[in-house]
């Protein structure tokens, strides 16, 4: 490197150079899915600039109405769905959404769009007022109905192995937008001043197995036996008890670090608290990717078959070693 390249080093590869170099190697593609992540990316950056300067223009808090799982709405779930469903809208790549906050399929008017999108816009919200982190959980289908007609119900219950693509955004001490196609996963994280995501964890690989184990233990009593006993197991074996009570930030610091998430049924959730369309399906896409598993106790997350908009699971994912011994208790 000479002397004056020295006074310019290189930022790095930013996320809309890596896509299109993605979609170079891929001999079929003609582009539709790389802007629809392109428009992904722009509404994480919004929403990122909306959490920063969230307790200074009174978008903190709850907004005062329930969404259609019965959970009350915070002001930023809100301005996180609006902002999603506005840059789907006007991407044109996308037909159809369904979100957490909205009880039935969201058209775009864009019939002739390829793709359906699955979103959880802002997952842990609440945390958002003592400044813990939160996301946005993704997950992208190919629509199976005619192009050109309105989407409907199959084109979002075509199975977990159908997803084309899937990721999350990380808002924290920094923003990262984590995806995968189906060829890996690749993070990105955010760099404020230049307004870009740049390419910082290439080809993630997840260890194979781990030390730190993430569930609400608060629960513990109410869960089912077989997570009791291996819970018991973590401790007896001095793994680390982390949980953060936001699934992207626990999901995403045990696919690094290597650890298992864990969420089972309950007495108040007997079938489990967690969304299959738009927080299992997406998340265990990519740990699959990264050479983690996933399992609801019984299956492999993504070989469950959808059966409604909003279907609920129990949901184990982390490190390979770690979820085939959790499934010896099950």
């Amino acid at each position: 490197m000479t002397k004056q390249e020295t006074l310019a080093l290189p930022v790095g590869v930013t996320l809309d150079r890596f896509i299109k170099r993605q979609q170079s190697a891929m001999p079929f593609a003609s582009g539709e899915l790389s802007q629809l992540l392109r428009d992904i990316a722009l509404a994480g950056k919004i929403i990122n600039r909306e959490i920063n300067r969230a307790g200074l223009v009174d978008i903190t808090g709850a907004f005062g109405s329930q969404n259609v799982q019965g959970e009350e709405q915070q002001k930023l779930d809100v301005v996180a769905d609006i902002r999603f469903l506005r840059a789907l809208k006007n991407g044109g790549e996308v037909c159809a959404v369904i979100t957490e906050e909205e009880d039935e399929i969201i058209y775009t008017d864009n019939d002739e769009g390829k793709y359906v999108v699955a979103i959880d816009p802002l997952d842990g919200s609440s945390n958002i007022d003592v400044n813990v982190s939160i996301g946005t959980i993704f997950s992208v289908y190919r629509r199976v109905t005619p192009v050109g007609t309105r989407a409907t119900l199959e084109d979002f219950m075509q199975g977990g192995r159908s997803q084309v693509a899937a990721g999350y955004i990380l808002y924290g001490s920094s923003t990262i937008l984590v995806y995968t196609t189906g060829q890996g996963v690749n993070a990105f994280t955010y760099e404020n001043s230049l307004g870009e995501f740049f390419l910082s964890h290439n080809e993630i690989k997840s260890p194979e197995t781990g030390s730190i184990y993430s569930a609400n233990e608060g629960n513990y009593n109410d869960f089912v036996s077989g997570a009791r006993a291996y819970i018991v197991n973590c401790r007896m074996k001095e793994y680390a008890a982390r949980y953060i009570g936001s699934l992207v930030a626990d999901f995403h610091r045990n696919l690094l670090k290597g650890g298992i998430y864990l969420y089972p049924p309950s007495k108040k959730y007997p079938k489990g608290k967690l969304r299959l369309l738009y927080e299992c399906y997406p998340l265990a896409f990519l740990a699959e990717q990264a050479g983690a598993s996933s399992t609801d106790g019984y299956q492999n997350i993504l070989d469950i078959e959808p059966q409604e908009l909003h279907q609920r699971s129990p949901f184990y994912v982390g490190a390979k070693e770690m979820v085939s011994d959790l499934l010896l208790y099950f």
